[in-house]
């Protein structure tokens, strides 16, 4: 049994590993280090082009729950983020290096996979597994896009990543470690700033100059990773109540809440270096350096990395694909990832974590798995095939795409661990016949 799988990223990796732990040998083709996008930085397998955060960790989160289920069922990714996790307060964060190391060299002294290392502009015969993500080439795409019916199959949105600074160049006299409502460890680097401050840095963040993006449009912007000057353009006090919120922070300095407060998660294991969280941007770099050392705390930061902003592609998938993320009018062909229009580092592996099971299952004779819309892996995977979606937009996981309990619970927070416990209980069941 072979299969191709075209891409090195979160779900091309875990798919990878799925299909070689079952016995299938995968040809791993990826295009770093020979070609590489603004996005990239290294020539490692599931680089964090992004945030270094896999978001909410406790079972009250949906994305928490997809986390779970995927470390029950041997998951490489969850396996790398727990191996190289950085203190955040109620998120799993990782050491976006260590982590991609870890996956790479997993995945490399597999003896089931052999890695290519090279472009690849249009698919070989036989069982083809697509993860080329939100980067994928332009060659590629166009190929893609004839494959699958035209341009009309392939949509586009925009994503953003935030900045990242050294940690001795943040001035700690106006911020202090802590996370909020003091919930888990003092995780997160606090920068107050008052109003006088807030203000005159928003007025500048909305007008400031941003850097040439072919296409770009505010609409077109995944809500997700919404860039800060687009958020701040939707009025005063929205970074207030977004990023920039105050709320559960107290300032030791003042002993009270200060009017806006910006966070700075760690990014590395060491602790040297931190990014600004919900501050995606495609402002150009000067204009990053000018405005955002209008933060009193970032007043000298060192920029380790500007925010970049860089185009994502994903498929009309509820008319091309099946719930297993197969091709309807090609099952040798199956995607998986963001390309698929699920949304997230822990989404786009866990779409490789099913297209990987089911197809390595199919290549024996054995019947499908299934998961059910009350799992998160059923979920996602019936999202993205359901024909009744329309306006198909990516998605993040989330209880809302999951089947409710069917009775009533008092409490939200009660109510989704309930869901989440009743998922777990599922995956349990089902364990036995994931893990051949």
């Amino acid at each position: 049994m072979n299969v191709t799988v075209i891409g090195a990223g979160l779900a091309g990796s875990e798919a990878a590993w799925q299909l070689a732990k079952r016995g299938v040998h995968v040809t791993l083709r990826e295009m770093k280090p020979h070609k590489m996008t603004p996005a990239h930085h290294t020539p490692d397998f599931a680089e964090l082009v992004c945030s270094n955060s896999l978001r909410g960790a406790g079972l009250e989160n949906a994305v928490g729950l997809l986390k779970e289920e995927l470390r029950r069922l041997g998951s490489l990714i969850l396996e790398a983020a727990d191996a190289t996790r950085v203190e955040a307060g109620g998120a799993l964060a990782v050491d976006r290096y260590g982590f991609a190391a870890y996956v790479t060299r997993a995945l490399r002294e597999h003896p089931n996979v052999t890695v290519e290392e090279g472009e690849v502009t249009a698919l070989p015969e036989g069982e083809v597994l697509v993860a080329t993500g939100p980067l994928t080439s332009d060659a590629l795409a166009e190929h893609l896009a004839a494959l699958t019916g035209g341009e009309e199959a392939a949509l586009h949105f925009f994503d953003a990543a935030a900045p990242l600074v050294s940690f001795d160049s943040i001035d700690m006299s106006r911020a202090w470690f802590a996370s909020r409502y003091d919930k888990g460890t003092a995780d997160y680097v606090n920068c107050a700033m008052e109003k006088e401050e807030y203000l005159a840095f928003w007025k500048e963040l909305c007008e400031a100059q941003e850097a040439e993006v072919h296409g770009f449009e505010d609409k077109n912007v995944f809500e997700g990773c919404m860039p800060v000057e687009v958020m701040a353009r939707r009025g005063e006090d929205t970074l207030r109540y977004g990023p920039l919120k105050p709320r559960g922070l107290k300032d030791p300095a003042t002993g009270r809440e200060p009017y806006a407060v910006v966070q700075l998660r760690k990014d590395n294991a060491e602790g040297s270096i931190y990014n600004l969280v919900g501050f995606q941007t495609h402002l150009k770099f000067g204009e990053q350096k000018r405005v955002f050392s209008m933060i009193p705390a970032l007043k000298n930061a060192e920029y380790v990395r500007y925010g970049v902003m860089h185009r994502n592609t994903y498929l009309d998938s509820p008319r091309l694909l099946d719930r297993y993320y197969r091709l309807k009018s090609q099952p040798r062909i199956t995607f998986a990832g963001q390309m698929t229009g699920v949304e997230g580092y822990v989404e786009s592996a866990g779409s490789g974590f099913l297209a990987a099971v089911e197809l390595a299952r199919r290549l024996r004779g054995d019947a499908p798995i299934d998961f059910p819309r009350e799992t998160a892996l059923g979920a996602l995977s019936l999202y993205v095939s359901d024909e009744t979606v329309k306006d198909f937009q990516p998605m993040n996981i989330n209880f809302g795409i999951i089947s409710p309990l069917g009775y009533k619970v008092r409490g939200k927070r009660n109510k989704n661990q309930e869901i989440s416990q009743r998922s777990l209980e599922i995956i349990e069941r089902m364990k036995p016949d994931i893990l051949i």
